[in-house]
């Protein structure tokens, strides 16, 4: 398959998720996003789900590049930047309807290894930065000694992962779930953390 038509067919797929969700999706929504025949997509693709694997793949690929490009002065700096990258919508679009596409096909993994094993994918690569950044932080002082890098990566990814969903299912606030995590990096993680009522840049 060339480039073009890959691109095509992933493009069109995301549109369909948005349009259609996951349960509703079929390949022939698909196709017709893509602008393809689905004669041409079963020639490539066995069936929704086939396409879905490779399209989790093209998502992980775009998301750890977006984890890769977190800039920041330090490692707090650095570690609030990655969340806010995670957490919050980009600015490029992340509509609702397609956050809650993919929240479907996640509710799937238990019955499909293969999502299953992509999906965790998307979780190590950002545990293992978040760790990373821990490590950082507490070895330069940034973040108290007692701050285990392992512990509270799982918990932030739990915490992550949480907020998203609670977004997606209830309308709960993202701003206010990222608002949340900034007080708890400096409440608990930080070597020297700020004076209650003293507001931190």
């Amino acid at each position: 398959m060339s480039s073009d038509a890959a691109d095509a067919i992933m493009d069109g797929t995301h549109s369909a998720l948005r349009a259609r969700g996951y349960a509703e999706l079929t390949m022939r929504d698909i196709a017709d996003e893509a602008g393809v025949s689905k004669a041409a997509l079963h020639y490539h693709f066995d069936g929704k789900r086939d396409l879905l694997r490779s399209f989790l793949d093209r998502l992980l690929e775009r998301f750890e590049a977006r984890l890769d490009g977190v800039t920041g002065a330090d490692p707090e700096a650095r570690l609030l930047s990655l969340v806010e990258t995670v957490l919050l919508p980009p600015a490029d679009g992340d509509p609702h309807e397609f956050r809650t596409a993919l929240l479907e096909i996640e509710a799937q993994a238990p019955y499909d290894e293969a999502y299953r094993a992509r999906l965790e994918r998307f979780d190590e690569a950002f545990a293992d930065r978040v760790r990373s950044l821990l490590a950082a932080g507490v070895a330069d002082g940034t973040f108290d000694e007692s701050v285990d890098p392992d512990e509270a990566s799982s918990f932030v990814v739990t915490y992550v992962k949480g907020a998203r969903t609670r977004n997606v299912a209830v309308g709960a606030s993202l701003d206010d779930s990222f608002a949340a995590f900034r007080r708890y990096v400096r409440r608990t993680l930080l070597a020297d953390p700020p004076e209650e009522g003293v507001a931190a840049e």
